[in-house]
């Protein structure tokens, strides 16, 4: 954090300049470990049953800002804000009740859904418990570069952001389509295949039932966590409904579980279909989606299976998000 842009003159002292408004301030950088229990404060439980335990240095901090993106998520609703601090900074209980099966699986934890979405009511709720806090939010154009920024009281200065972004990203389409393609929004959203799987949720509102997705990504770092690893052999070995039944009795997600939980939202929409350059035989065999070689013939071969010549091509992922609304 700077105060200013005061640069001493040559000889001068900057020890003898502390007290100066317009001299650069000393600021700590720590990490925050949500494995650690003795770090994190417990203010209790939501109505649903959340623990609430978050980050002691932010809880008993004299001032609370949260800093943050704020683009759609596809769990959230959106990233930023509430989200910073829940479950931005909080233990691992949290977390991971957060992306437990039950939250999961509700059909209003998805992209640009704030209303009825249970993850961020939850938030709501937190924020609540907690008390008083800040935010400085952000929102970026398609070029990366700065649009929009705001401060205040964290929830309400978040929603301001949200109903900027919300302009740009969610797209009113008036039909579905038997070919979607799309992409992981490139670089660096493309390294790993773990984050790739937010690229297939996003369109899957405009997918004809049973029709094709196409997405790219180049996964120059292959799956993902090990813990992802582990979690995309358990559905190549139990399957779809198998994998669904072993998380759901589970109070606590398994780390990066959640992930392949979400795959399964397009993959029951319809036919998934990536291309990719970065991946091995054995890191194939795992992502449970159809490997294609050559975009162009995906397509081809969609159009031919449903008779539709239409098809719907979203560049950027997951940060352009369409939305069905038929005419009236």
């Amino acid at each position: 954090m700077a105060t200013g842009l005061h640069r001493p003159n040559e000889g001068e002292e900057l020890a003898e300049l502390v007290g100066d408004p317009w001299v650069m301030q000393t600021v700590r950088v720590a990490n925050h470990y949500a494995r650690n229990d003795a770090d994190h404060v417990d203010l209790g439980a939501t109505a649903r049953g959340t623990p609430v335990k978050l980050d002691r240095r932010f809880v008993e901090a004299d001032v609370r800002i949260a800093t943050g993106l704020v683009e759609p998520h596809f769990m959230a609703g959106y990233s930023g804000g509430r989200k910073v601090i829940a479950p931005g900074v909080a233990h691992k209980d949290t977390i991971t009740t957060f992306h437990s099966e039950r939250f999961m699986s509700h059909p209003r934890a998805a992209n640009c859904v704030l209303e009825g979405n249970p993850l961020h009511e939850e938030q709501l709720e937190i924020m609540g418990m907690l008390g008083p806090a800040l935010a400085l939010n952000t929102v970026i154009d398609e070029h990366r570069k700065l649009s929009f920024v705001n401060f205040g009281e964290v929830v309400q200065s978040h929603l301001l952001a949200v109903d900027f972004i919300r302009r740009y990203a969610v797209v009113p389409v008036a039909r579905k389509f038997g070919t979607v393609v799309t992409s992981a929004a490139g670089y660096p959203l493309d390294k790993t295949y773990y984050q790739t799987v937010k690229g297939m949720v996003a369109p899957i509102d405009i997918l004809a039932p049973g029709g094709d997705l196409v997405i790219v990504s180049e996964c120059a770092e292959g799956m993902g966590s090990p813990e992802y690893v582990e979690a995309q052999q358990r559905l190549l070995g139990l399957g779809p409904d198998g994998f669904i039944a072993d998380i759901s009795a589970k109070r606590y997600a398994d780390i990066d579980e959640w992930q392949t939980q979400m795959q399964l939202k397009p993959m029951r929409s319809g036919s998934v279909h990536l291309y990719s350059e970065g991946l091995d035989a054995d890191a194939w065999r795992l992502t449970c989606v159809h490997r294609i070689d050559s975009v162009p013939e995906a397509i081809r071969a969609s159009v031919l299976r449903s008779g539709d010549a239409h098809i719907a091509v979203i560049p950027e992922g997951p940060y352009v998000v369409p939305e069905f609304r038929p005419q009236a």
